[in-house]
């Protein structure tokens, strides 16, 4: 099957695999490309020729971007091809303290953009009744951070969509009463849909922090420092700030995603040798307990369900990685394991969610716990036991 991924998730698995991207001749004009579906394209284009024009570099845009001609996202393999194809540069990439490709092969501009992951709802929402049971549904965009920030939420249900932009059509619809999305892709949303209107607060998460920069193969360092100096003079000058007006986040959520994701890192305290400093067991409660043979049974539910999106080696391919200190870091961890159990049982596999039973999906959650470092014991997981567990999931070795 040829999977689609969003354009988010997209960059990251180009930037992990170290995508090639020619080099292009210096008398030649640069190839730039933006990333498809992103709610940022016209503004990445409009930022890259004023930054070109004052960097003295001559450029030309693919028409299509980063595309394959369709409207439903594009595949890794297609990614790796069009960019050795068709772009030198590419405008639009998203970077994060906690996904900044570092190990790639590519290098980067100064970003252009500080924006992040929001928590949106309906400035005035109309009246409805009330859930049964009481929970707020949550909506969020599949193989993207705000797929991460989502399962943090406490008492919710979650509406899995498949762009940023559906994401916010959810709650304009009411599918959903709030939304965990890229903020820019609500002022898309809002720009095509002017009688939408949307408060708009910070998502409390150091997976919410995120800018856009230009990036390129490393060929192209001497274009990156002209870039970055052109971004210097027009950063100076206010030309940059007056392309990017209306992109930017409101100042009230950027004041408060700053200074939530500066307490989410200085609680990841550090011991004298550097290594991340394991929290209690008890932090949150005690990590509920799983047998062998649930181990067993849920790796091979896994390598059938879930290893073709999320990889062999939980190392993650077109779906984020299920090990590993993106998910579960060695302390703090801001994910329970209540709330990936709850999202896994609700909207996964994503090509079918909810076909396993119960008990399946606390299997499945067993082979997830053990190979992040917890210990099986001879008590068997329940679903009810999974899905209450208020424990963060903090991977360590395992004794």
């Amino acid at each position: 099957m040829n999977i689609r991924i969003t354009w988010l998730a997209m960059a990251a698995a180009f930037a992990a695999g170290g995508a090639h991207i020619s080099a292009h001749a210096a008398e030649n004009a640069v190839r730039v490309c933006t990333l498809p579906g992103s709610p940022t394209a016209a503004l990445d284009q409009a930022v890259a020729r004023a930054v070109l024009k004052t960097a003295g570099v001559a450029a030309t845009f693919v028409t299509h971007g980063i595309d394959d001609g369709g409207d439903d996202g594009i595949s890794a393999h297609e990614l790796a091809s069009s960019l050795g194809r068709d772009c030198d540069l590419v405008a639009g990439f998203p970077r994060s303290s906690v996904a900044d490709a570092s190990g790639s092969q590519m290098i980067f501009s100064q970003g252009y953009l500080r924006s992040g992951y929001v928590s949106v709802t309906l400035r005035h929402p109309r009246a409805s009744a009330p859930a049964a049971d009481g929970k707020e549904t949550v909506a969020a965009t599949w193989s993207s951070p705000s797929q991460l920030i989502a399962v943090q939420q406490k008492n919710a249900r979650f509406d899995l969509e498949n762009t940023s932009e559906l994401t916010v059509d959810a709650v304009a619809k009411g599918r959903a009463q709030r939304a965990i999305v890229w903020y820019p892709a609500v002022v898309a949303y809002q720009r095509a849909h002017p009688q939408h209107r949307f408060a708009v607060a910070a998502a409390a998460s150091p997976y919410a922090d995120w800018h856009l920069v230009f990036a390129s193969g490393s060929g192209m360092r001497a274009l990156q420092t002209r870039i970055d100096n052109a971004l210097a003079r027009m950063n100076e000058d206010g030309r940059l700030a007056a392309l990017t007006r209306g992109w930017t986040l409101p100042e009230s959520a950027a004041s408060a995603s700053r200074e939530s994701t500066k307490v989410s890192y200085q609680r990841a305290a550090m011991d004298s040798r550097g290594a991340f400093i394991k929290v209690s067991a008890t932090a949150g409660g005690n990590a509920p307990a799983f047998d062998h043979e649930q181990v067993e049974h849920g790796e091979h539910l896994y390598s059938e369900s879930c290893a073709k999106c999320h990889g062999a080696q939980l190392e993650g391919i077109t779906a984020p990685a299920l090990s590993g200190p993106a998910f579960a870091p060695a302390a703090n961890s801001h994910l329970t394991i209540g709330g990936i159990y709850q999202y896994m049982s609700t909207n996964m596999p994503a090509d079918r969610p909810g076909k396993m039973s119960d008990q399946e999906y606390a299997d499945l959650m067993a082979f997830l716990l053990y190979t992040n470092g917890y210990d099986a014991g001879n008590a068997k997981l329940t679903s009810d036991a999974a899905q209450s567990s208020t424990t963060p999931l903090n991977a360590g070795p395992r004794h």
